[in-house]
């Protein structure tokens, strides 16, 4: 499947690899199919959810264990339905980061809303909490990442 990206330019992808939002993300409601790239290489630190029905919209994300964050929360059964986790490896936890409004080189993630993908069934949603307080602060981001499709 060929695919549009304002951020990649052209790709092409493997259909089985598209991860449904149902429900969109909140304030994108109407975003409800994505593509997850990540750097080249085995340990990825950053990683983009592409939007497959927008090419201007995409997210950077990267794992919580990245910045030494572990999550403990139970999804509602709205939300349990949504995912259908049958497995709890099949949970992937990602942070949506933000680039900082100054001249830094900084961005900022919010951890108090993070995505919940089932892995095997490629589907996802946001998790708002609402009892996380904290935002991190990353201020060593390369300029220069090499691109690979997830799987």
């Amino acid at each position: 499947m060929e695919i549009k990206s304002s951020f990649f330019g052209e790709q092409t992808i493997d259909p089985s690899t598209i991860i449904s939002f149902p429900n969109g993300i909140p304030g994108f409601e109407d975003q409800t199919r994505f593509k997850l790239f990540h750097q080249e290489g085995d340990n990825p630190l950053i990683f983009w959810l592409q939007s497959l029905d927008d090419e201007s919209l995409m997210f950077s994300v990267a794992q919580p264990s990245m910045f030494n964050i572990n999550y403990n929360f139970v999804l509602d059964d709205a939300e349990e339905a949504t995912l259908g986790i049958e497995d709890t490896a099949d949970a992937l936890i990602l942070i949506i980061l933000l680039k900082d409004e100054s001249d830094q080189p900084t961005v900022k993630g919010s951890i108090k809303s993070p995505l919940v993908i089932n892995s095997a069934k490629r589907i996802g949603l946001q998790k708002v909490l609402t009892q996380v307080e904290q935002s991190i602060t990353l201020t060593e981001v390369s300029n220069e990442i090499n691109v690979s499709e997830s799987a």
